[in-house]
C-alpha cells in the first residue's frame, strides 16, 4: 500500500518519536474496508517501533490512537487514505505535541476555555481537498481540551449514515447531534463558532491585552499577504503576518496551470510553498485570528485581533482577499449541505446521476460545469448577463458537452427544496420577463468573489462592492495604510497578480518608512 519512498519519509517523520502508540481498531468481518484499514494501519506502524497495532472484531469500522495507554479523544470511522493520510500521521505527531500545525499559547488557552463536554462529528470524503484542514483543526482540538470528543466519519464507509442525515456536501460537521458546519473552514474559525455555540468556561482567567510593536504589520495569508511579509522582512524591517491560515483562498484551487514558469500545481501544495518560503525569513506569523478593529492613534495604527492583542505599528498591509459571494436569495442559507454547494471538486461526487445547475458564467463557473458534466447527468449553467463572460477555450469545452445546457439573461430568484434538500431552481428570464422552475438536484454557486474589507471600511475608502481603494503604488486614503490583492480594487483577481501587488504593497511601505512618510498624522503629504 505505501511505496518504499513514502515508507522512508513517514520512518523520518516519526523518528523524534518518545512516546508509545498503538493503533487500536475494530475490524467488522467480512468487510473489504477492514482489509485495507488493517494493511495500512500496520504498514504506518512498522515505520516505528514506538507504534503497534491492535485489532478486535465488531459492528463498526473503527480506530483510536493510544499514547502510552491512553486512548485518544479522537476516532477515525475511516480508512484514512488519499488526502487523510496526512491527517493519520498529523494525528500522531500532535500527539506526541509536535507538529506545525499546533496553535500558539494563546490559541491553546482559547481552547482549552471553551465549556462542557462536546462531541463532534466530521463527515468526510477522501476526495475532498477541504476536508483535512477541518478535521486536522479539530483534532488538535481534542488533544488540547479532551472534552472535546472528535469523530472522523468516511460518508463513502458509513452511507447509511449520511443518507439518513442528507448530506449532500462535505466536510459536514455536527456537534452535540446539530448541524455546526458546512465547508471549508480554519481552526480560528471553529474555536470562534464553537465559542458562540457552547460558550467559555466562566472560572477561565480573562487574557490581558497584549501589546507587541512591529514596524510593519501585515493582514492576510494568501499570496498577496506573503509576499508582503517577505518583501517587508528582506529590507531588514520587523514584520508581524496576522492570518485566520497561510493559503487563504488559493486552498480551494484545485489545478493551477498559469503560474508562470511553473506548468501546473495545486493550491495545497502551493499553500505548502508559501508557508515553506515564509519560514527562511524572520518573520512573526500569527495564524489562527481575525482583526476585529484598527484605530489611529498618534499617527501608529493600533489592530486588534480575536484574541485580545494589539499590534502597534506605523505600516499596515492590508492583504486579507476575498471569499466566494452568495446569491442572497431565498433557500440559499437553508439548503447549504443539502444541495447548496460552493465547491464541485468536494461535493460533486454526491451528484452523480443527478440534475444540478451552476449559477455563474465567468471563468469559474465554466470550470466548475465542465468538472460536473462528467459526474451528473445533467448541468444547467444560468449566467445573469446576455452572454457567458469565461475564456473561449472553456466555452468551446463547455458547448462539446452533451449534457449541457447554457442559459443566459437569468436571474435566480429563490432555491427551492422539500425541507430537508433542495428540489428545484426559480429564475426570471430578464429578457423576456418570464418566470421559470429548473427541477433538479442540487445548486452550485460560482458567482465570483466579495473583498473580505469589512474590519477596515471605517479606516480607509472603499468602493460600492467594498473593495479598498487604492493608486498604483497600493496606497490607501490613509498614509501608512496600503491594500493589496483581492480585497483592493485592482482588477483581475489572479494568484500571480495578487503576489505582485503584495510585493508592492511592501516595496512602498519600504519608500514610506524610510522618507518618514507613513504616519498617518502627515496627510498632507498625499494631497
Amino acid at each position: 500500500m505505501l511505496d518504499q519512498n513514502l515508507k522512508s519519509q513517514v520512518t523520518s517523520l516519526f523518528a523524534s518519536l518518545k512516546h508509545q502508540y498503538t493503533f487500536q481498531a475494530v475490524l467488522p468481518a467480512g468487510d473489504s474496508s477492514s482489509d485495507e484499514l488493517k494493511n495500512l494501519l500496520e504498514e504506518v506502524a512498522s515505520c516505528s517501533p514506538n507504534i503497534s497495532t491492535t485489532f478486535i472484531g465488531g459492528a463498526k469500522l473503527e480506530f483510536r490512537i493510544l499514547k502510552d495507554g491512553v486512548v485518544s479523544s479522537f476516532s477515525f470511522r475511516a480508512v484514512p487514505n488519499g488526502h487523510e493520510f496526512t491527517t493519520l500521521l498529523l494525528a500522531v505527531l500532535n500527539m506526541e505535541g509536535i507538529g506545525k500545525n499546533l496553535p500558539d499559547d494563546s490559541i491553546s488557552n482559547k481552547i482549552k476555555s471553551l465549556k462542557g463536554k462536546v462531541e463532534v462529528k466530521s463527515y468526510i470524503s477522501l476526495s475532498c481537498t477541504n476536508c483535512p484542514d477541518v478535521v486536522q483543526a479539530l483534532n488538535v482540538m481534542s488533544i488540547i481540551n479532551p472534552n472535546i470528543e472528535h469523530h472522523i466519519i468516511d460518508g463513502g464507509i458509513n452511507k447509511a449514515e449520511v443518507e439518513a442525515l442528507n448530506i449532500q456536501a462535505v466536510p459536514t460537521v455536527y456537534v452535540n447531534g446539530e448541524q455546526f458546519h458546512v465547508g471549508r473552514s480554519s481552526m480560528g474559525e471553529l474555536i470562534s463558532k464553537l465559542e458562540a455555540e457552547i460558550g467559555m468556561d466562566e472560572s477561565a482567567e480573562e487574557q490581558p491585552v497584549k501589546e507587541r510593536n512591529y514596524d510593519v504589520v501585515v493582514v492576510g495569508g494568501g499570496p498577496a499577504g506573503v509576499s508582503s511579509a517577505i518583501y517587508t522582512a528582506r529590507k531588514g524591517l520587523s514584520v508581524a503576518l496576522i492570518a485566520d491560515s497561510i493559503g487563504g483562498q488559493v486552498k480551494e484551487t484545485v489545478d493551477i496551470e498559469n503560474m508562470i514558469s511553473i506548468n501546473k500545481t495545486t493550491g495545497k501544495e502551493l499553500s505548502a510553498n508559501l508557508n515553506s518560503h515564509l519560514a527562511d525569513y524572520d518573520i512573526d506569523i500569527f495564524e489562527n485570528r481575525r482583526v476585529e478593529n484598527v484605530d489611529l492613534v498618534d499617527g501608529k495604527k493600533k489592530v486588534l485581533t480575536s484574541l485580545n492583542e494589539e499590534f502597534i505599528t506605523s505600516s499596515l498591509i492590508i492583504a486579507t482577499g476575498a471569499s466566494w459571494r452568495k446569491l442572497n436569495v431565498p433557500g440559499e442559507t437553508e439548503y447549504i449541505g443539502n444541495g447548496v454547494a460552493f465547491c464541485t471538486h468536494c461535493d460533486g461526487p454526491f451528484y452523480k446521476g443527478k440534475k444540478v445547475a451552476v449559477i455563474g458564467g465567468g471563468n469559474s463557473g465554466l470550470e466548475a460545469a465542465i468538472d460536473l458534466a462528467g459526474i451528473a447527468s445533467e448541468v444547467t449553467v444560468l449566467e445573469f448577463a446576455d452572454s457567458l463572460k469565461g475564456d473561449q477555450v472553456l466555452q468551446d469545452k463547455l458547448n462539446s458537452m452533451a449534457n449541457v445546457n447554457i442559459v443566459t439573461n437569468a436571474a435566480t430568484t429563490e432555491v427551492v427544496g422539500n425541507g430537508s434538500k433542495v428540489t428545484a431552481l426559480r429564475y426570471n428570464d430578464r429578457e423576456e420577463n418570464t418566470t421559470h422552475e429548473l427541477p433538479l438536484d442540487g445548486v452550485f454557486v460560482q458567482i465570483g468573489l466579495l473583498p473580505n474589507s469589512g474590519s477596515f471600511r471605517s479606516l480607509v475608502e472603499t468602493n460600492p462592492m467594498g473593495e479598498i481603494k487604492i493608486d498604483a503604488a497600493c496606497r490607501t486614503s490613509v498614509p501608512g495604510v496600503y491594500a493589496a490583492g483581492d480585497v483592493s480594487e485592482v482588477p483581475y483577481k489572479q494568484i500571480v497578480i495578487a503576489m505582485g501587488e503584495g510585493s508592492k504593497a511592501a516595496l512602498s511601505a519600504f519608500e514610506d518608512h524610510i522618507k518618514g512618510l507613513n504616519v498617518a498624522v502627515l496627510e498632507e503629504a498625499y494631497a
